[in-house]
């Protein structure tokens, strides 16, 4: 904590964790200005603004995610200066508050923690893991249980080629330029990331999906880890032929994944082979025909954000005390 603008008063800095069904937003972060559109952040600060901070409370987001994108655990920090003689929250106290006052109910704060002045909630992050989620056998999008639209990419495959997407992951594995999967005039620095994991795997049936369409709805899900993707890239649309929905354009982190999703759906609908999404890594070209594909938001999930020492939060599961012994208050 550090001394803040008010005599006597103190600032208190805080982890938080909130997850949120992205919907109805226009991303997470705010939107500012005359803008109709508004993001997760506003309604996180709206209801901040009912602590009576001395300094209006302002979250600094970890990870961006685009309209539609949903987060089963996404982070942020934030301060909380009270006035002199009150004592700063409990973390417990400052959970319970922020969702009594937020006023969107697909919007969950799940945990906060006390850290240090300093500490930074997009920097501090030591991985990021985003699940997607794909449904085959959806000739039609009325095929697909009501409760599952929205959150997943709903095929009009029967079946994918999973070995083979299993065998073109291991080509994205590990550190190399990802230039062919983010937009032509992207701002970022450099386009080399560390991918740290990749998976292809069966996910767990759908307990929306009725006895007699079990058979033919089958849902999978994919998994990429790295300390971070990049960042702030301007996406294009998905064409309607391989599934229901498309996704507008917008600035977000999570691009890169969504790239990456659509190759490897590519390759287990055998329109790419495995050694095919290898060239397309190395061309470092972001206007082929397949990497400027971006699969639909609504099937992607930011699962989880990890800080060395803090442990694992996701879904709300936290580790009490683990904070209080590493960072205790001063």
């Amino acid at each position: 904590m550090v001394p803040g603008s008010a005599a006597g008063s103190v600032r208190a800095r805080y982890l938080v964790y909130f997850q949120y069904l992205g919907t109805d937003f226009n991303g997470v972060a705010a939107a500012r200005g005359a803008q109709r559109a508004v993001g997760v952040q506003n309604y996180l600060e709206e209801a901040a603004a009912r602590l009576n901070s001395v300094v209006p409370v302002k979250f600094t987001i970890s990870s961006r995610t685009d309209a539609g994108v949903h987060a089963l655990s996404n982070t942020a920090h934030l301060d909380v200066q009270r006035r002199s003689g009150q004592p700063p929250f409990s973390p417990e106290v400052l959970v319970e508050a922020l969702n009594t006052h937020l006023k969107h109910p697909a919007i969950r704060v799940l945990q906060a923690f006390r850290v240090p002045s300093d500490f930074h909630a997009r920097y501090a992050a030591t991985s990021r893991t985003y699940l997607y989620r794909l449904a085959t056998g959806c000739p039609r999008p009325s095929q697909l249980p009501v409760f599952e639209r929205n959150l997943c990419w709903a095929l009009r495959a029967d079946c994918l080629d999973v070995d083979a997407m299993q065998e073109a992951a291991q080509h994205l594995l590990g550190t190399h330029d990802f230039s062919a999967f983010q937009s032509t005039g992207s701002p970022a620095t450099t386009s080399v990331r560390t991918l740290r994991r990749v998976s292809v795997s069966p996910g767990p049936a759908s307990t929306f999906v009725l006895p007699q369409e079990s058979s033919r709805l089958r849902f999978w899900s994919l998994e990429f880890e790295s300390q971070s993707f990049l960042y702030r890239q301007v996406g294009s649309v998905l064409g309607p032929s391989w599934g229901s929905g498309t996704q507008a354009p917008a600035a977000v982190s999570d691009l890169q994944v969504r790239r990456m999703t659509a190759v490897l759906v590519a390759v287990g609908l055998g329109a790419l082979t495995p050694a095919q999404v290898k060239v397309i890594l190395d061309s470092q070209d972001p206007l082929g025909k397949y990497q400027s594909r971006v699969a639909p938001a609504h099937g992607l999930f930011l699962k989880s954000v990890l800080y060395g020492g803090l442990g694992t939060l996701v879904r709300g599961v936290g580790h009490e005390g683990v904070c209080t012994r590493l960072w205790p208050p001063p």
